[in-house]
């Protein structure tokens, strides 16, 4: 088979077979496809779909192109279970995440992504944290996930290596936003994590990939179909990002939001909450520590009241090389911006709503995110204290708090979010956060 044919015929809208698909992908892997075909074969996609009997060859033969993770010689009292995002603003959920479900009795292996973009990425996060490794090698990340019971890590060089290059590939091409790209980026590479399960949290909304509710629905059934025809049980839930998740937005802001989380300090913003421990129930479930979510959801909830999972979670951090008192005495080892400024709203009004994305936007211009992906990032700023949809702001009052490096920035950030934030005169209806759970 020439690869040309098989491009060529992916073009005219035929499926193709599982011969033809692993051979593109082992001409990803090991060079033999030019970056010409590579780019032709994803744009082909793009523009043909791809039906699910060709989602989970693909999927497939990425995982294959690299090492798959094996746990069995560790004989692990528990499931070995992960989660993965689709990608918001202000979504810090796996920092809290991993560390209930591990006290719940799994073993929670997260490989994780930076962010680009608007988006947050959960190895940003961590990375402000002083000493923390997010690139250990095998045998340290698989001691940590044995002896603490989870570690968030970054994707190893040797995880589903041909999705690297795709992915670069679609990156310059103009065909990252396909559903089937997606959907075997993401699962090449939690199937070689070697999991028992996995649960999928799609965002929808303005600070999401996915902006439409089809569009999300279409992801997530998308994920579960393939992920569970290749071998891997999964779940999705549809979750609400038309407005950032949580009250902060920035990589060491949001550190310190995930901390008072987990010690029970200060009020937890009940979003956040809903979704962290609808995924809870969902993971614990899934591996069949819990009869059910709901079960599994009162699991979680006791291991986050008595202190179980920030235990988890500081004994995590020193083991991937951060404080051993990063718990007791987080603000020690996070950055802290020089200015400090309230972005005060120019009327009164009722929150309506809010552009997720361009609070995001405005993250990044701060310095606190990527345009590109080698761009360096300031840890230390972003936006704090986000008022909260329905809340009454008179003017004057604080929408948020801007953490900047210098005024000019600071300025420029709070004409962004004063535009993304909208006020109305009258009354809010509240929208869920939790909007649709798909399983196979």
């Amino acid at each position: 088979m020439l690869p040309q044919e098989i491009i060529r015929k992916k073009r005219d809208g035929h499926e193709l077979t599982a011969e033809e698909i692993a051979l593109v992908t082992r001409g990803i892997h090991d060079g033999s496809l030019s970056e010409g075909q590579v780019a032709a074969f994803a744009m082909a996609v793009f523009f043909r779909d791809m039906s699910t009997a060709e989602r989970v060859e693909l999927t497939l033969g990425l995982c294959r192109s690299g090492r798959r993770l094996d746990w069995t010689d560790l004989d692990l009292p528990g499931p070995l279970i992960d989660k993965h995002s689709s990608g918001g603003v202000g979504d810090k959920v796996s920092l809290m995440l991993a560390p209930i479900v591990a006290a719940c009795g799994a073993f929670v292996p997260m490989i994780s992504g930076r962010g680009l973009g608007h988006t947050g990425g959960t190895l940003d996060k961590l990375s402000a944290i002083s000493g923390y490794d997010t690139q250990p090698d095998i045998a340290t990340f698989r001691r940590v996930v044995r002896e603490v019971g989870c570690a968030v890590i970054g994707q190893t060089d040797d995880l589903a290596p041909a999705d690297r290059r795709l992915y670069a590939t679609r990156d310059v091409t103009g065909s990252v936003e396909s559903i089937p790209l997606i959907v075997s980026s993401i699962l090449s590479k939690k199937i070689a994590e070697g999991l028992d399960g996995l649960v999928m949290d799609v965002k929808c909304g303005s600070g999401a990939f996915c902006d439409t509710e089809a569009m999300a629905r279409d992801l997530a059934g998308s994920l579960v179909a393939v992920a569970n025809q290749a071998g891997l049980p999964t779940v999705a839930l549809i979750t609400d990002m038309d407005r950032v998740l949580g009250r902060n937005v920035g990589n060491a802001l949001e550190v310190v939001e995930a901390v008072d989380y987990l010690k029970g300090e200060g009020t937890r913003d009940p979003r956040l909450h809903e979704v962290t421990m609808a995924l809870a129930g969902e993971m614990i479930a899934l591996g069949r520590l819990a009869p059910s979510a709901a079960a599994g959801r009162a699991l979680a909830e006791a291991a986050l009241a008595d202190g179980r999972a920030a235990e988890k979670f500081g004994r995590m951090v020193a083991a991937l090389g951060g404080p051993d008192d990063f718990l007791e005495h987080s603000s020690r080892y996070l950055g802290h911006a020089p200015v400090i400024r309230p972005c005060n709203a120019e009327r009164a009004g009722r929150v309506a709503g809010m552009n997720a994305r361009d609070i995001g936007i405005a993250v990044v211009a701060l310095g606190g995110g990527r345009s590109h992906a080698d761009d360096a990032i300031d840890p230390s700023v972003g936006v704090s204290d986000v008022v909260e949809v329905g809340a009454p702001v008179r003017a004057g009052n604080p929408l948020c708090m801007v953490h900047a490096a210098s005024d000019a920035d600071a300025e420029a950030a709070m004409d962004i979010v004063r535009r993304a934030i909208r006020l109305s005169s009258g009354e809010v209806e509240a929208k869920p956060v939790i909007l649709e759970r798909v399983v196979r």
